[in-house]
């Protein structure tokens, strides 16, 4: 890099907030008490794509997305759901956007997923659009980042967790 060239501050580029997010969670959840915590947010992100579409697939766009952590699987799961029927309804009811929901396959789903969820949106050329995301995560990020709690048994397990998104673009 050319030292001229070097910004005053520097600036961090990120694609999500999964690991600002589980630094925090480090920190607040210590006890089955703290869960679930839920938190929703609304940030710039950027990624890096090979092809940029005017008004579709941009390299920075505005991105809802919400992290939460649960004491058991069952309630991850059913966060999971809720999420990808908010996002449903959204786009079908509020947005007059027709969508298919369902399960994408292993090869599509999102790093660290134990499932991953979507709405995709048909395109005027007969694509798809994937237009929101849900995942459950199981305790994939909580074991990466050590993120554990005091059961109601006194015993010390990983949080399950998911994590959500729909962007502008």
């Amino acid at each position: 890099v050319d030292p001229e060239s070097r910004l005053e501050e520097e600036v961090i580029v990120r694609p999500t907030s999964e690991t600002v997010i589980w630094s925090m969670y480090k920190k607040w959840i210590q006890s089955y008490r703290d869960l679930p915590l839920l938190i929703n947010q609304w940030a710039n992100v950027v990624r890096w794509e090979m092809r940029t579409r005017l008004f579709l697939r941009t390299t920075e766009f505005l991105w809802q997305e919400g992290h939460t952590a649960h004491a058991t699987a069952a309630e991850a799961e059913e966060e999971t759901l809720n999420i990808l029927e908010l996002y449903r309804q959204l786009a079908e009811d509020y947005l007059a956007i027709p969508v298919l929901t369902g399960l994408k396959t292993e090869a599509e789903k999102f790093a660290g997923a134990e499932k991953t969820y979507c709405i995709e949106a048909m395109m005027g050329d007969k694509r798809s659009l994937q237009a929101g995301t849900s995942h459950n995560l199981g305790q994939n990020f909580a074991k990466a980042f050590d993120v554990t709690f005091q059961t109601k048994d006194n015993k010390e397990d990983h949080v399950y967790a998911t994590s959500w998104g729909v962007s502008t673009r």
